[in-house]
């Protein structure tokens, strides 16, 4: 008998607190002006963190909400897989195991993966062969939070792609056989060419954090082979997200035009224009996370979220989550609201 995965729901925690478009332009020292962050960059405001807002802490903020808006009981779930970013409250702690004992997951197991803006999409490729293929699993949670914009440095003009980084949480859940809101296909592709063009520079081994540069090491995100890194993204981005996209779709058994909404992660303006145009879509067949920024891999937790929320998604919905995160990974899936 054939198994179909579905998804029951999806939880967001979301930080109070915002930087303004101006912020950004200010922080950039007036680089970048206030009108230019908001039409070029795409950012009206991004979310930021509050003191409590551990990239654990706002995963198991987020699982609650996906728990409540669910109606799932905590016992059910067999699989956590934590798509929580690396720069977390302790190193070398294990997110996923964090947020089982915070939310009551007793029954569960848990294992962070990691594949920085792709981790979601990757997850959910993991989550539901995970379901297809072992008897003993029937529900798994994709779950974790972010907050990389900490380690930004708005006065390095090779960061520009990465000033709209904000801070969230996000959980979505997968159940064996729900038979509805099927997630039925997905494509990853890895350029290793790219594994180490950007990075936070300070900090591991090989730059350890010293009295010396301490400071530095805190907003070292960077762009270490930054022209390397566009030669390469130009000449091989735009075509390996479209074969994402064309080979879940495949996959997924549907055609391209039955696309009814794309759940993009956050990109400037005009790349996020061109996908629409290039797939034929509306601007209302997705939403723009201007008033949020790029919160990495949560960006297409959210989107899905809005979108239920806004009567964009409903039963029928042809969904697809697109991400591409550096290392460089870029990665699609194809969801059918709805039975």
């Amino acid at each position: 008998m054939s198994v179909n995965v579905g998804i029951v729901g999806t939880g967001i925690y979301l930080p109070d607190n915002y930087m303004t478009a101006k912020e950004i332009s200010e922080a950039t020292n007036g680089v970048w002006s206030e009108e230019a962050v908001i039409s070029k960059l795409g950012v009206k405001k991004k979310i930021i963190p509050g003191q409590n807002d551990g990239t654990q802490e706002m995963g198991v903020k987020a699982a609650l909400d996906c728990l409540k808006n669910t109606g799932v009981k905590p016992e059910e779930i067999d699989v956590v897989l934590c798509i929580g970013e690396e720069w977390k409250e302790y190193p070398l702690t294990t997110s996923a195991l964090y947020i089982i004992g915070q939310i009551g997951a007793v029954n569960a197991w848990g294992i962070d993966v990691q594949n920085r803006c792709c981790t979601t999409i990757g997850a959910m490729k993991i989550a539901r062969d995970m379901l297809v293929a072992d008897d003993k699993i029937h529900t798994v949670m994709v779950v974790g939070g972010y907050r990389n914009g900490d380690f930004v440095d708005y006065t390095d003009k090779n960061m520009s792609m990465m000033y709209n980084l904000g801070a969230g949480g996000g959980a979505i859940l997968l159940k064996k056989n729900y038979g509805r809101n099927l997630l039925l296909g997905s494509h990853i592709i890895a350029d290793g060419s790219l594994a180490r063009a950007a990075g936070v520079e300070l900090g591991g081994i090989n730059n350890p954090i010293t009295k010396d540069n301490y400071e530095e090491a805190f907003k070292s995100l960077r762009l270490m082979d930054p022209v390397g890194m566009k030669n390469r993204l130009n000449e091989v981005s735009m075509p390996n997200w479209y074969k994402c996209i064309d080979v879940a779709f495949e996959e997924a058994g549907l055609s391209k035009s039955q696309l009814d909404y794309l759940a993009i992660l956050h990109i400037k303006r005009s790349g996020h224009m061109e996908m629409l145009n290039t797939l034929n879509l509306r601007e209302d067949q997705s939403v723009y996370l201007e008033d949020y920024g790029h919160i990495g891999q949560i960006d297409q937790i959210l989107s899905l979220h809005l979108a239920l929320q806004q009567g964009k998604v409903k039963d029928s919905s042809v969904v697809a989550m697109i991400a591409a995160g550096i290392g460089y990974v870029w990665a699609a899936n194809v969801i059918k609201w709805g039975v």
